[in-house]
């Protein structure tokens, strides 16, 4: 896949899978394109080559048909609706579907499952802290019943307390099926819950398909990143 911003290429000949179930990640620094990729992937960049969701073709489909199709996007900085509730945010990640009796009891099933939202449900989003935001846009996304969640630096901008809370939480959400595309610059984090890697560097990939549980963190960064440190 090729992904453009108007004439210019940011991502080059990416090509990547993930099966069902499993968590991938694309590790790469700052600059690399991985938010493009994932902006190519959902519609909301232009992008030429093929996105195939469940065996369906759906490269020619605006976002809107991605998205009700079964892909949703956590995006970076969480981009919550500040001025309305938790409970109001949650409804709007439900825009798509028509069963609102189901709609209402996803809702009591992520407030249980995220309890400081349960418990703030009726307040401005806005006034929810950084790690509270982030579990409100996981929940948002979820309440369109994907069938792919891609989510880009979930850990950005996080205490470390909060970011091993998250991470926690999306390897929970893993090993109860939920398929997952994670964007992260946290080498560390990301191979802790990935099953496999692909490392994005200036717009292409540089590192596909490498098993996580085989990768050394220090290496990783070294050959593929030119960094030292768990984190790109």
């Amino acid at each position: 896949m090729d992904v453009s911003y108007g004439p210019i290429t940011a991502v080059r000949s990416a090509s990547l899978h993930v099966g069902e179930g499993e968590i991938v990640a694309v590790i790469g620094p700052n600059g690399a394109g991985k938010t493009t990729l994932l902006r190519g992937i959902v519609g909301l960049e232009s992008a030429c080559g093929k996105v195939v969701l469940g065996g369906r073709d759906i490269s020619r489909a605006p976002a809107e048909r991605r998205i009700s199709g079964g892909l949703a996007l956590v995006p970076q900085g969480r981009r919550v609706f500040a001025e309305s509730t938790v409970q109001m945010n949650l409804w709007a990640g439900a825009f798509m579907r028509r069963d609102n009796s189901a709609v209402e009891a996803d809702i009591e099933k992520w407030l249980e499952y995220f309890p400081a939202l349960g418990q703030r449900r009726d307040l401005h989003a806005g006034m929810l802290s950084g790690g509270e935001q982030q579990m409100l846009a996981l929940a948002r996304a979820l309440m369109s019943q994907p069938k792919v969640l891609l989510l880009d630096e979930p850990s950005m901008g996080l205490a470390p307390i909060i970011v091993s809370q998250i991470f926690r939480t999306l390897a929970d959400m893993s090993a109860q099926g939920t398929t997952m595309l994670l964007v992260e610059q946290n080498v560390a984090r990301a191979l802790e819950i990935a099953s496999r890697v692909y490392v994005l560097v200036s717009g292409e990939m540089v590192g596909q398909d490498l098993p996580a549980a085989e990768m050394d963190v220090e290496e990783l960064a070294k050959s593929f990143l030119g960094l030292s440190g768990g984190k790109a």
